[in-house]
């Protein structure tokens, strides 16, 4: 058995995203400006890709070409916030940057929530999954 990090949504997170960059490893991707903002939300890139308007992307996750505006995503991601409500019942899978991978147990969506809108469980009601 694996132990998960379980959270409880402390309030409602509505995505202001509702078309979200997504892309595989290796996409070339033209970065724009690193996020600036009092949430502690470090290292977030704008980034675009042809026929998309563009999001929110770790600077873990890029390549970037030295002394240009391009670089490759290291890996796949998207951009995919989930909508959370006071009181919703979620595993965290991945914490990057202020915000946590999360998926929702009532439905098995998933996407990305700030970290500070997740109460997190105590170690001895900690969520585990079968094996």
């Amino acid at each position: 058995m694996t132990a998960q990090l379980r959270f409880t949504a402390r309030g409602s997170h509505i995505s202001e995203y509702p078309d979200p960059i997504s892309f595989t490893r290796g996409t070339s991707l033209i970065i724009h400006e690193k996020y600036e903002g009092e949430e502690g939300w470090d290292n977030w890139f704008y980034c675009t890709l042809p026929g998309h308007t563009g999001g929110w992307v770790p600077g873990q996750i890029l390549d970037r070409d030295e002394g240009t505006y391009r670089g490759l995503a290291k890996e796949d991601y998207t951009a995919r916030e989930l909508e959370v409500k006071k009181g919703d019942e979620l595993v965290g899978l991945k914490s990057l940057n202020g915000w946590m991978w999360c998926e929702r147990l009532s439905d098995g969506q998933s996407g990305w929530v700030p970290l500070s809108m997740l109460h997190r469980h105590t170690a001895d009601n900690s969520y585990r999954t079968p094996h």
